[in-house]
């Protein structure tokens, strides 16, 4: 198979951008495969792992851009082609000014106030330094920055009074502009601060489904509630918050925090003069709500919460409960062989609240983020028993797009799931918004349907449920998005909290439903 190769020289694009251009110029004709990245150590392992890489590829250096195509069109077209990718852009009224370091663009725009950091870890750090040091707020993008990095940083961000958001920070709203992945939402009098991006995502969509509305949504990156930087930036938003005028309600949502932060953010939340709302997603359940502080099991009870809290009455809202009819049927129509559920999910906070909603009925969920270390996949590549996987963990994504971006990763085990009898249901998330792929459904279609073609050879049923993350003012169609899953015959879930109970009722063969038991708090009578 033809390989054409081109090394640019001390040529950076940040990794926004080439995931863009890689996903692009892999839909080119007569492309097998396009591999568009900086070349770094990382980016050349999968390059070797992938049996590309070459003398000349191994040489280049961090600064280098590295464009590999394999396939029929390994020509000078198709390079013209990829290249060109870098440069499209959608015509606006706004002018667009490059400045070589962050120092002179504050220079010449003395007026802006925050800087999206995207590029490679090895730099990051120094770079979100520099712009703090410029009196810039920062929303750091880029991962592999060390624990230790990141604490200076926002101990700086803290003496300055500044937003340190991430590394690792995929989603904010400041302002109303929503930055990196983020949906299009009213804007409100809820602030959230989400140390999850996707659980950020998913808060900010339930609160303008049922009605309100964002003031801000801060990110702090996912490791911000560990042990070793004990919340730093999810204290200082707090605080920011709580002295905007615009916010009533403070919402915040996290993956399982180290118990000692955990504490210290509670102790905080209950000393605040606005209520507020905690949703630390986990198998246990939730303290019970105290004055001023009210706690969730999952996200759509913490959006729940939230709006009711702005004055929104409950008896106005379509709470979309479950589908008891729709679980019976399901169970009828699955054979006894088939008992296991597969997630395979963009998002990871959608992935943990569909494990977790699991975990309480079933001991056998496996997974490659599975906090407990005796159920977490020796081998990302073989499921076992209910497993559910985080396509966007750093063990799918090194080197390569995320899979909001590119659907590749996730479509080849899509198929291997389907292969498999125990299988009753797969289960997939979709992700609209800002930055996320155009066409998040259609782009899985034709897989969705070879899916379902192999359960039907082997005279299986096979179910597939899907969740659209996303609003009616999302740059794609939510509507045309779940008609795409309605024509396809893929039941759709109306958020990632009834995404995982169906799941799980689905394979639940016998059991007599009990609202009160699934039922979030929040919206029983």
């Amino acid at each position: 198979m033809p390989t054409k190769i081109v090394i640019k020289k001390n040529t950076y694009f940040d990794s926004v951008s080439l995931m863009s251009v890689s996903t692009k110029a892999n839909k080119l004709p007569g492309v097998e495969q396009a591999f568009v990245a900086m070349a770094t150590e990382m980016n050349k392992g999968v390059l070797k792992n992938l049996g590309l890489l070459t003398p000349e590829l191994a040489d280049a250096k961090n600064g280098d851009l590295m464009i590999v195509i394999k396939g029929d069109a390994a020509n000078e077209e198709t390079l013209a082609a990829i290249e060109a990718l870098f440069t499209r852009k959608e015509r606006t009224g706004s002018h667009e000014a490059r400045y070589a370091t962050i120092a002179s663009a504050k220079t010449h725009r003395p007026d802006s106030n925050l800087a999206v950091i995207s590029v490679n870890g090895t730099f990051a750090a120094r770079e979100a330094r520099q712009a703090l040091e410029n009196d810039l707020n920062v929303m750091l993008f880029s991962d592999n920055v060390s624990l230790d990095d990141e604490l200076a940083l926002k101990q700086l961000a803290h003496e300055k009074g500044l937003l340190m958001m991430g590394p690792d920070c995929g989603t904010a709203i400041i302002n109303g502009a929503g930055l990196c992945f983020a949906n299009a939402v009213r804007r409100g009098q809820i602030g959230i601060v989400g140390a999850s991006g996707t659980g950020s995502q998913e808060l900010s969509v339930r609160i303008h489904e049922f009605g309100g509305g964002v003031s801000q949504l801060i990110g702090t990156g996912g490791r911000d509630l560990s042990e070793k930087i004990g919340g730093l930036m999810m204290l200082d938003a707090i605080d920011m918050l709580e002295a905007d005028d615009a916010t009533r309600v403070i919402a915040l949502i996290s993956k399982p925090p180290a118990p000692a932060v955990a504490e210290k953010v509670l102790a905080r939340a209950r000393a605040c003069r606005k209520p507020v709302v905690v949703c630390f997603l986990g198998r246990n359940e939730p303290p019970a709500d105290e004055d001023g502080l009210q706690f969730a099991r999952g996200t759509k009870e913490a959006a729940l919460k939230a709006v009711l809290l702005t004055g929104i009455k409950k008896d106005t809202l379509d709470l979309h409960p479950l589908n008891w009819p729709l679980i019976e049927e399901v169970r009828a129509r699955l054979t006894p062989q088939q008992k296991y559920i597969r997630g395979l999910f963009c998002g990871g906070t959608l992935c943990d609240e569909a494990m977790f909603a699991a975990l309480e009925k079933f001991d056998d969920v496996y997974s490659n983020i599975q906090p407990d270390p005796a159920r977490r996949l020796k081998d990302i590549s073989v499921s076992q028993a209910h497993t559910f996987l985080d396509f966007g963990d750093d063990d799918f994504t090194n080197g390569k797009p995320h899979p909001m971006i590119d659907p590749t990763n996730r479509i080849s085990r899509l198929l291997q799931e389907a292969r498999d009898p125990q299988v009753g249901v797969i289960v997939m998330d979709f992700v609209l918004g800002f930055g996320a792929h155009d066409d998040p459904v259609g782009v899985m279609i034709e897989a969705i349907k070879e899916a379902q073609a192999i359960a039907k050879a082997d005279n299986r049923p096979l179910e597939i449920l899907g969740y659209v993350l996303g609003t009616d003012q999302d740059p794609q169609s939510l509507a045309q998005q779940c008609q795409l899953l309605t024509d396809a015959g893929v039941i759709w879930a109306s958020s990632s909290t009834n995404t995982g109970l169906l799941a799980r009722e689905f394979v639940c063969k016998g059991e007599e439903h009990n609202d009160d038991l699934i039922q979030p708090a929040a919206e029983r009578d």
